[in-house]
């Protein structure tokens, strides 16, 4: 096995990555990700470009980035991504890992997609516990993030910029899911037991855009030595 990680720089792939590691030892080559060409951060989470980079610094791991473009278009996500799996395949992957957790539609649309390209996907936290467990099991594991943005629909600004730790899960609203799954809150990881080093990062200003908060974080960019 061959794997590429699909690396949102949130928790459920961090996770991920760090159970990979453990079941199959040396198979995650790479972690992929996409960014936002006109503000060259992370799309959804709204993270810099930099501070995913020093993510992958400090996993040891090299990081493929596909830039879209903004607003970007269905077919273009389909083609520039499209070219991407093409050459994860060239270069003799075999598999890509997602952190979807339940979302029955987004599985099957990854499924999809990848039929007959060569490239098998992996889907190795798909139900494998409660949410509300699954997020208690990182906290208790090491994992440290950030919120780095939520859907104001469910949650308040006042969560953007948080701890993703036991006093963020307690006061989170009736309804609103420990794992952010449908898009209630995005998180950045910045240490546990993937990254070889902590990333020192500091939650900045708070703004609103396209209909959702962010917290821009700042920090070193450096990664590990």
């Amino acid at each position: 096995m061959k794997i590429v990680v699909s690396w949102s720089s949130g928790k459920d792939s961090a996770w991920m990555l760090h159970g990979l590691r453990q079941r199959h030892p040396g198979a995650v080559q790479a972690l992929l990700t996409t960014t936002n060409e006109a503000f060259d951060r992370v799309a959804m989470h709204g993270v810099r470009r930099s501070l995913v980079e020093a993510q992958a610094l400090a996993a040891r791991l090299p990081i493929r980035i596909v830039p879209l473009p903004w607003p970007c278009s269905h077919e273009d996500y389909e083609r520039r991504m499209g070219a991407e799996v093409a050459s994860l395949a060239d270069d003799g992957f075999t598999h890509v890992a997602f952190g979807d957790l339940f979302l029955e539609d987004v599985r099957r649309y990854r499924e999809e997609r990848l039929a007959r390209t060569g490239l098998t996907p992996l889907f190795p936290l798909w139900l494998t516990s409660s949410t509300a467990d699954l997020a208690n099991e990182m906290i208790g594991g090491g994992l440290e993030a950030l919120v780095t943005c939520v859907d104001p629909r469910a949650l308040d600004r006042s969560f953007a910029g948080r701890r993703f730790d036991e006093s963020f899960l307690r006061d989170l609203p009736p309804g609103v899911d420990p794992c952010g799954e449908r898009g209630e809150f995005h998180t950045f990881v910045c240490g546990g037991p993937m990254l070889e080093v902590p990333i020192p990062v500091a939650a900045g200003e708070v703004v609103e855009r396209d209909g959702f908060v962010y917290c821009d974080l700042s920090g070193s960019t450096s990664g590990p030595a």
